[in-house]
């Protein structure tokens, strides 16, 4: 049997060098694929003298004869199948493979809907152990994503994995962007479980390269908005005439002072603060979207603020620091508390994060691998893009080198 993409075909013969005391050699099976072959048992054993070796059939019309030659057409029968099957399935195959299937092995290959599924239960499982449920809900709107892509650009439900090539990822991506109007941070993030989907496939033996291996993604610029010194000042001083307004400002300077997200605040218990042994007080917590370990010493603004609404009707239960609104509602009011304060910046409540990293810590001279450990990132190249957006601190450090040099070199003839 020959296909353009394989050269296939399966023998069986005698082995004689295994003949049993009755005189009866086993017969076995050899399936070859681009030259590689693999042999089998098939648990059938006859006389030499019955067995013709040209055509792989046992010879006479004996009962036992057509048995085995029943079983012999319908064992290649099958593997023949699994050929077919496989090739339709994942582009590619190998003898082993086919000699697993007939065993029973490797049988049940997953489409690329299935394993994305898969990949979801998994997931669901970690939420709150190693991701956040907002990260879980972005993977099954990825999901439903690629349905729809199939469904309107291919007119499919599911598809193999042998059909996932280089040109179905761009088309996929070209889709996002275009057609769902999506950034590139959008489409990235959308990609990213699809990836995830096709390299579990990968390493499962579905497909025999990884075809993510030649896409590259739109370069993403990374813009963190965060408030200046100045703004902050202007925040901090401004009047705001409800307590509800004030205890939402206040949430989002001590946000500002300690690198907390929305989730790490509103989940923050008293018994995450650690007194050391100088006497300072530290927040101490695994971060809930990341899971990693965040270390962040407590400054004298957030100290306040914890002083201020202990014991008030903002204070948290069971053992929570504070009893905060849901975010969205938070950043309404934002919006307006920037606008009382004469700030431009259209405010929201993660911009905190951002002025934290920026404004309170890399421009005050606070090292990157610091300022790593206080947001509890899980690599320091994220902590580094904060780096980049500042240019203060870069202006700071060449004034202070300018004042280390001055005079000490001179450029000839001058």
């Amino acid at each position: 049997m020959q296909n353009t993409r394989s050269t296939f075909s399966i023998l069986f013969y005698i082995n004689t060098g295994k003949a049993k005391k009755s005189g009866k050699c086993p017969i076995v099976g050899r399936i070859s694929v681009d030259g590689e072959s693999t042999a089998f048992s098939t648990g059938m054993d006859i006389f030499p003298s019955e067995w013709d070796a040209h055509s792989g059939l046992a010879v006479g019309k004996s009962k036992e004869s057509f048995i085995i030659n029943k079983k012999i057409e319908n064992c290649k029968a099958e593997i023949e199948k699994y050929y077919r099957d496989m090739l339709g399935n994942k582009s590619f195959v190998t003898s082993m493979m086919l000699k697993n299937a007939l065993r029973g092995i490797g049988t049940n290959q997953n489409t690329v809907m299935q394993e994305f599924s898969l990949f979801l239960e998994e997931k669901k499982k970690s939420i709150d152990i190693r991701i956040s449920e907002n990260t879980y809900i972005q993977y099954c709107k990825g999901y439903r994503h690629l349905k729809d892509f199939l469904k309107d650009k291919l007119q499919v439900d599911d598809i193999p994995f042998g059909k996932v090539d280089i040109a179905l990822i761009e088309d996929y991506a070209c889709y996002l962007k275009v057609e769902l109007k999506m950034a590139a941070r959008s489409v990235h993030s959308y990609m990213a479980p699809f990836r995830t989907t096709v390299k579990r496939a990968f390493n499962k033996g579905l497909l025999r390269q990884d075809p993510f291996f030649d896409y590259t993604h739109e370069k993403i610029i990374d813009k963190r908005r965060y408030l200046s010194g100045e703004e902050l000042e202007k925040l901090m001083k401004s009047c705001l005439k409800r307590a509800s307004t004030n205890f939402i400002r206040d949430m989002f300077l001590f946000s500002t002072f300690t690198g907390l997200s929305y989730s790490d605040l509103k989940n923050l218990q008293f018994n995450h603060f650690q007194q050391q042994a100088d006497g300072s007080r530290w927040i101490v917590l695994n971060r809930k979207k990341t899971g990693t370990a965040s270390y962040i010493p407590l400054l004298d603004i957030p100290l306040q603020i914890i002083d201020k609404y202990r014991n008030t009707k903002f204070s948290g239960t069971d053992g929570y620091v504070f009893r905060i609104k849901t975010k969205e509602d938070l950043n309404i009011q934002l919006k307006k508390i920037a606008k009382a304060a004469g700030i431009d910046e259209t405010l929201t409540f993660h911009m905190s994060r951002h002025s934290f990293a920026t404004s309170v810590c890399l421009t005050n001279g606070v090292p990157v691998e610091s300022l790593s450990q206080m947001m509890g990132h899980l690599s320091i190249k994220t902590t580094q893009i904060y780096a980049k957006v500042t240019r203060i601190k870069l202006n700071e450090d060449m004034t202070n080198l300018e004042k280390r040099i001055e005079g000490k070199y001179q450029l000839s003839g001058s």
